[in-house]
């Protein structure tokens, strides 16, 4: 069972963040939603979106459209060993990488978001991996206690564990932070709290869907 359909993040500013949203996966993504809150936060909440593109180009034009519509850059994109892509802030705080493992275009540029990968920082990868899959989660890829990845079904987000430390300083930001993580995570293993706290509901998916 590797169901995990949405995320539900967390935000002050409802407008600003479907705004945001809207332009970095399109107004239908059934993968994103969006919930009002005031739940003091500060600093790194413990999680990045990981958007994968298939391009450099494609990468750009979609950090090009999180900019446009009042996401700030943390890490300019740029190459590296393992491809090209940079990180932004969206306006409520989340932090948003894109990422490709290619070197150079090949077709033409469009803003086509191929995978969605949800990235927690937690304390323990390991422990949080036995959690996971003691829940019905299948590990896809595993590299000891720096990394998990577990496998997705056709049309689902895919979730990977980092360590905390780890995370903040791959996607460029302090580790620090304090309050509620503003996530809430959607899928048939629900609902439950897992070892760091992220909250998990049973499945209601909605495309970008804004509840008071």
């Amino acid at each position: 069972m590797n169901a995990f359909d949405s995320v539900v993040v967390e935000v002050a500013d409802i407008e600003a963040a479907a705004c945001f949203y809207s332009a970095v996966l399109g107004s239908d993504s059934p993968h994103v939603c969006l919930r009002a809150s005031q739940d003091p936060t500060s600093g790194f909440r413990g999680f990045a979106l990981s958007l994968v593109v298939s391009q450099p180009g494609n990468a750009d034009a979609v950090i090009d459209a999180a900019v446009d519509a009042g996401g700030r850059v943390v890490k300019s994109a740029s190459k590296s060993l393992w491809g090209y892509g940079g990180v932004v802030q969206a306006p409520d705080g989340t932090v948003v990488k894109v990422a490709t493992s290619a070197k150079k275009d090949t077709v033409p540029v469009s803003r086509d978001v191929g995978e969605l990968v949800l990235l927690l920082g937690v304390e323990d990868v390991k422990a949080s991996k036995e959690f996971y899959a003691g829940r019905g989660l299948s590990v896809g890829k595993s590299y000891g206690s720096k990394y998990v990845e577990f496998a997705a079904d056709p049309g689902h987000i895919k979730l990977a564990l980092y360590k905390r430390r780890a995370l903040a300083k791959d996607v460029g930001v302090s580790e620090e932070g304090t309050g509620s993580h503003r996530l809430v995570l959607s899928g048939a293993a629900g609902p439950f709290r897992d070892p760091d706290g992220f909250v998990w509901e049973a499945s209601a998916s909605a495309p970008l869907t804004a509840t008071a």
